[in-house]
């Protein structure tokens, strides 16, 4: 009769910790990355989406590389928009690129891009 006891005491604690265990789980919020949603009928470019990934890496990679990063609320007064190789702006010898960061615009200073600009085609002699 103390054996009976014992398993009826043994089951109902490891019914309890499997009730438990499957409430911890449930109840536990999920999180997914990005989830964009588009009609079948909308243009899809996945290339241009692939390029646009490929430009934020080089983004970030250019960033890690810096070893100080300035962040500015606004630009300076007489910075020139400039849209090669990418979108950013020269103020007096200084680059900065926008960023977008909890619907605030800021600017990051860059180095000049004159380096990674699109190669031209060579001049053909006359």
């Amino acid at each position: 009769m103390n054996i009976r006891i014992m398993n009826t005491r043994m089951k109902l604690v490891v019914m309890m910790s499997i009730t438990a265990m499957l409430l911890s789980v449930s109840v536990s919020p999920a999180y997914a990355g990005k989830v964009v949603v588009r009609k079948a009928s909308e243009p899809f470019d996945a290339f241009a989406v692939r390029d646009q990934v490929q430009q934020d890496h080089q983004w970030q990679e250019m960033l890690r590389m810096q070893q100080q990063i300035q962040i500015l609320q606004a630009l300076p007064v007489g910075c020139l928009p400039i849209a090669v190789p990418y979108r950013y702006f020269s103020c007096s010898g200084n680059a900065y690129r926008p960023y977008s960061y909890q619907d605030q615009e800021l600017y990051i200073q860059i180095d000049e891009p004159s380096s990674q600009q699109v190669p031209r085609k060579p001049s053909q002699k006359p």
